[in-house]
């Protein structure tokens, strides 16, 4: 009997270890002969601990395990979920980047291949440096970390670069707020990474790559770094991948959790082992990146999502999404939410339905007053834009961005105010300093938003002023973005703006 029991981080937060643990024991006291296979999550962190048991009907979950129910689950008595994949939150996702997540064993190289991993590699080392850059360019592949920028033309800047060496640098410092897409696929299927930088690799002529990952994440550094060693025993990874006489290797650096270094400049400052500081642009990081030659800086969800292009065609992943926002979105729920986790659909489902349907609405019961969309820099939602689809162009007409995809949930008792103080005061404790209006911004507007909220309307055109000074002078999108929580506060949600003296009245 083979049971599944996720290694993610956090079903482990949850009990899921001493879950893991307690059917150990209990199938050594009983004599039963059980396989333990420690997963990724399926991403309904609602129901962690998930626990899964393989029966000729398929694998059949229960849900919110604790160690008291072992006995029962082994019994037959625990009420079952059914098959897994007929859950309904699960059956209506269209898993493309996450399609093994949770599904396999993830440092089982055998039991990835088996289930699709490798076919995209194999099909990408017949191709031409062109023809792969093509191939991504045709699936309409955006980045995943906030820009939304089209891969495929980074990817070709970089090819037609001449240099010496060449780089990939994965970008997985993944520090927003309610986002952890990157650290589940890595603690889950990290060999889909592996797979999509040798493909990155293949199609710029880089031979090297580094993946930037947060010291935040002790398990996705150990299991990232175990895949990496199993892919370089396993010809995956060398001077030789997979026989095909070509070349790419990679290593994993931890980060020392600046905020900052998720800004591709302020990262590679930091992989050289310098500061943590953004650099002027350009020169572009497609021209002069690491160590000044040529690099392709692309988040986790960007380059895992790679394989899935070449396996199953560029126009297979095309035919997802919506407008210019092709493919699918890994939205990541959270916050005050009934049903909060990992879900990947097409880009095009609204707001709306995101938070009442997928999520169920708030936790608490109360009304939906307000969703942040794109980590502490995205815009408030109000319940007001909750039509709005999820596509980057469309989020950015009504002000706001999806940035990585991650969604925090607010209910009516939220203070508005408090909120945009808290956005000026993230980006003046995490600001690098290298730029006025972002290191000496952050801090007024603190100081301002504090002036509103002692009573001096005057305020109010002081915070909007600065913002918009912000918006345009700062360096990255630490200070450029920290606008969007704080004008969307303010616009939406005036009343929370009220000053005491205008309460009083």
């Amino acid at each position: 009997m083979k049971i599944f029991v996720p290694l993610d981080s956090a079903a482990k937060a949850l009990g899921a270890d001493e879950v893991a643990d307690a059917l150990a024991r209990e199938a050594k006291a009983r004599g039963l002969d059980i396989q333990i296979i420690r997963n990724g999550t399926r991403g309904m962190v609602w129901l962690e601990p998930l626990v899964e048991i393989d029966t000729p009907q398929g694998r059949i979950g229960y849900g919110n395990v604790t160690v008291d129910q072992v006995a029962d689950l082994l019994d037959g008595r625990l009420n079952s979920l059914g098959r897994v994949e007929d859950i309904d939150w699960f059956a209506r996702q269209t898993r493309l980047t996450f399609a093994r997540c949770g599904v396999i064993d993830p440092l089982d190289l055998d039991d990835y291949a088996a289930n699709g991993g490798l076919v995209g590699l194999r099909r990408a080392l017949g191709m031409t440096g062109p023809q792969i850059v093509q191939e991504v360019t045709d699936s309409g592949l955006r980045g995943r970390g906030g820009a939304g920028f089209p891969t495929g033309i980074k990817w070709k800047t970089v090819a037609e670069a001449e240099a010496p060496q060449k780089y990939i640098v994965c970008n997985a410092d993944e520090g927003d707020s309610g986002t952890f897409a990157d650290r589940m696929i890595i603690e889950g299927d990290p060999f889909s990474l592996i797979e999509g930088m040798a493909i990155a690799g293949l199609g710029v002529s880089a031979t090297r790559g580094y993946v930037y990952l947060r010291s935040e994440y002790p398990d996705a550094i150990a299991i990232l770094t175990q895949a990496v060693l199993i892919a370089r025993q396993r010809g995956l990874l060398g001077p030789d991948v997979l026989g095909s006489g070509r070349a790419f290797d990679m290593e994993v650096r931890t980060g020392a959790g600046a905020y900052v270094c998720g800004e591709e400049t302020s990262l590679l400052n930091s992989l050289e082992g310098k500061r943590g500081t953004v650099r002027a642009k350009p020169p572009l990081p497609a021209l002069q990146g690491f160590l000044g030659q040529p690099t392709v800086v692309n988040n986790v969800i960007s380059l895992a999502t790679v394989p899935v292009i070449f396996e199953k065609g560029a126009q297979h992943y095309a035919d997802f999404g919506l407008g210019r926002s092709r493919g699918t979105v890994t939205l990541q729920i959270a916050g005050n939410v009934k049903r909060g986790g990992l879900f990947e659909t097409a880009f095009g489902m609204t707001l709306g339905e995101v938070v009442n349907d997928i999520g169920g609405g708030t936790a608490s019961g109360r009304p939906v007053k307000a969703v942040q969309v794109g980590g502490p820099l995205g815009a408030y939602m109000p319940v007001s834009k909750f039509d709005t689809p999820m596509g980057y162009e469309e989020f950015d007409r009504q002000g706001g961005l999806i940035g990585h995809a991650g969604l925090v949930v607010f209910d009516d008792s939220a203070d508005m105010l408090r909120m945009a103080r808290f956005a000026m005061e993230f980006c003046a404790v995490e600001s690098c300093g290298k730029c006025t209006p972002c290191r000496i911004g952050a801090v007024r507007g603190v100081e301002t938003i504090d002036r509103i909220a002692q009573g001096d309307a005057a305020a109010i055109p002081l915070l909007t002023d600065l913002c918009e000074t912000m918006k345009d002078g700062s360096l990255c999108a630490l200070g450029g973005f920290t606008p969007f929580p704080v004008m969307s506060a303010l616009t939406h949600f005036p009343d929370d703006f009220a000053t005491l003296q205008e309460a009083a009245e």
